[in-house]
């Protein structure tokens, strides 16, 4: 608790004391009324400030109005115990509002202790401590056991085991050595690493999540903005009929002033939108800090609020549902050993930087003799020609083996065959494919449980390999060699399709698919925290490779959205059936305050539950 709530409870606490003292003590007239004027005073003397200060302002009609009118009025009346107890209760609920602001920000502001404070930077031989701003890309930091990372960078030396909990929300740390990229905001548990810079603080992954974070509250769900606006017009008419409640029935059908007075007061206690406006946003708040605990950063309460309305999914293939990465699956001899095959097929590719070389490279594994290579010539779209022992050995595709005129094998393995040929003839093939994410499957039956009902793949690649990934997946729909223009107008076409309610997401790598993150409801890029196109096309940016989070992400906002439709549900029903009441003489002051500061509170606790982590 802050020194400024600890000051707010204790003066609630003395005015409450005092308030009881007022009752129980005998007295009359004057001495009766500065007994309950004192703890009136000592309670709401900020409340009746702010009133008058927006009144001088022209911003007459808020909250603070509506308090200091319904207890100055019922001062008027001779009801004094009444008006304390108004004043007094409104300010335990503005506590407890604050306390649970306190909470959610919290949550929000854990994330700032990832924020590194120095680096230790290796410069000419001797070490000094630098804040991260003036580190530049290519220096090389120092990180040792228990610190965090203040860079993004490529581990040059040493091996260490990384916490990247903070970031992920996965409590399992893993191990790290050379040639691994590390985060910044990461820490490192256990060996000293020397770490290369791979970007400047400001592009780093810590400044992006913070960016992030921080921007998130600026945009608003569509129910915050209802609310908003029914805030401005709700209060001068709750005003107005309090006026007109007071006056008509005294001027026009000669009823009691007091009485009818007495239920205007009561009209405007209940009245008052605190539950409504303080629950609704510090729900969808509270929703964003809990996802971003868990490695999900939604960029505002609108985007979380479309999401709970997910209808499709469309999803990039390759470094989205695949790992992006390619590997040997299979190798195919017509002549000689697998091994054999291999090792010819690594050898003429061995000064290849294409992935589909470096995947034969190390899945060949051992060392190779560079020696026995002449003259090599890489032809673009095909593959390579190599001079292997003063053999001339052709490593490449289709075209290729038909361009030297020899006749190869077909392949109905999915993947991307490599044939081999040595002079004239052929010798077999490889299958190099890109293996789908472990968790893959999970994710998209996650999806269905959920009542997703369209799910669809999208990808570049040939239509043999797209369609394996699609049947093992079971996608609902499969589209195959799509450049980025085609895969636009695929979510064009799907966006026709959706109810108009419902929510299209996309997910991708957040790099090349950049337009149709942007042009889907909702786009989602996976593991893309070093990727400036992520941070810019995303709506939510998902701090891992793992499409499983995406369901979670949709269990997120759909709780966050149903705690905000108890709330206003709640409200309005409690508010609607104490107003009737109290327009019937058939409520008290007592059951108003209930109607007001007792359901803010109560509303104010269930959006709370949006900070706790769930299953459901």
């Amino acid at each position: 608790m802050s020194k400024r709530q600890k000051r707010n409870l204790v003066r609630i606490l003395i005015s409450l004391i005092l308030f009881i003292a007022a009752v129980v003590l005998p007295a009359e007239g004057i001495t009766r009324l500065l007994a309950f004027l004192i703890p009136y005073a000592l309670t709401g003397y900020d409340i009746l400030y702010s009133a008058l200060r927006n009144i001088i302002r022209g911003q007459v009609f808020d909250e603070n109005f509506l308090m200091s009118l319904a207890t100055v009025g019922a001062f008027a009346i001779g009801e004094y115990p009444e008006a304390v107890a108004v004043m007094l209760f409104y300010q335990v609920g503005e506590l407890f509002q604050d306390v649970a602001v306190g909470k959610s920000r919290k949550s929000i502001a854990s994330l700032m202790d990832i924020r590194p404070e120095s680096a230790l930077v290796l410069r000419d031989g001797s070490e000094m401590e630098l804040s991260p701003e003036e580190v530049e890309v290519g220096d090389t930091i120092i990180v040792k056991p228990g610190g965090r990372v203040p860079l993004d960078g490529l581990i040059i030396e040493g091996n260490t085991t990384i916490n990247a909990s903070v970031l992920t929300g996965e409590s399992l740390p893993y191990d790290s050595g050379p040639g691994d990229r590390v985060m910044s905001g990461t820490v490192n548990l256990s060996g000293v690493i020397k770490v290369k810079v791979t970007s400047e603080y400001e592009n780093s992954t810590v400044a992006r999540i913070l960016e992030l974070v921080e921007s998130a509250a600026s945009k608003k769900a569509r129910a915050e903005r209802f609310i908003t606006r029914f805030a401005r017009y709700y209060t001068p008419c709750v005003v107005i009929t309090a006026v007109l409640l007071a006056l008509i029935p005294p001027l026009f059908f000669s009823q009691s002033l007091g009485d009818w007075l007495n239920r205007a007061l009561i009209f405007l206690v209940v009245s008052c939108p605190c539950a409504l406006v303080i629950s609704v946003p510090l729900s969808f708040f509270g929703g964003i800090g809990g996802a971003s605990r868990e490695g999900i950063l939604i960029k505002g309460a609108n985007y979380l609020e479309a999401l709970s309305k997910t209808e499709i999914v469309v999803f990039d293939k390759t470094g989205t549902l695949t790992e992006g990465s390619f590997s040997v699956a299979a190798v195919h001899p017509e002549v000689g050993t697998r091994a054999q095959l291999l090792e010819l097929a690594a050898t003429a590719e061995c000064y290849s930087n294409h992935p589909i070389a470096c995947s034969i490279v190390e899945a060949q594994g051992a060392l190779i003799d560079k020696s026995r290579v002449g003259e090599i010539t890489e032809l673009s779209g095909l593959g390579v020609r190599a001079s292997i022992d003063d053999r001339l050995v052709q490593v490449g595709n289709s075209r290729l083996m038909e361009q030297v005129g020899v006749k190869w094998q077909n392949c109905d393995e999915p993947g991307t065959i490599v044939h081999i040929a040595m002079d004239d003839e052929y010798l077999g093939h490889i299958v190099i494919s890109d293996s789908i994410k472990p968790d893959a499957e999970t994710a998209i039956s996650a999806l269905r449980r959920l009542g997703v009902s369209k799910i669809v793949m999208l990808t570049g690649d040939a239509r043999k390999v797209g369609e394996a990934v699609g049947a093992r997946l079971k996608t609902d729909e499969t589209h195959c060699e799509l450049l980025p223009d085609k895969k636009v107008a695929e979510v064009e076409r799907l966006l026709n399709e959706k109810s108009k309610r419902g929510t299209l997401v996309f997910v991708g790598d957040g790099v090349n698919d950049a337009p149709v993150l942007a042009r889907a409801d909702v786009g989602i890029a996976m593991g893309a925290l070093g990727s400036e196109a992520a941070i810019e096309a995303a709506d939510i940016v998902l701090t891992d490779d793992r499409p499983s989070k995406i369901a979670r992400a949709i269990l997120l906002s759909r709780r966050t959205v149903r705690i905000v439709r108890q709330n206003i549900v709640f409200a309005l029903s409690v508010k609607a059936a104490v107003l009737i009441l109290g327009a019937m003489g058939a409520a008290n002051i007592w059951l108003a305050v209930f109607a007001d500061v007792g359901v803010t509170v109560l509303a104010i606790i269930n959006s709370m539950r949006t900070l706790k982590k769930s299953s459901s």
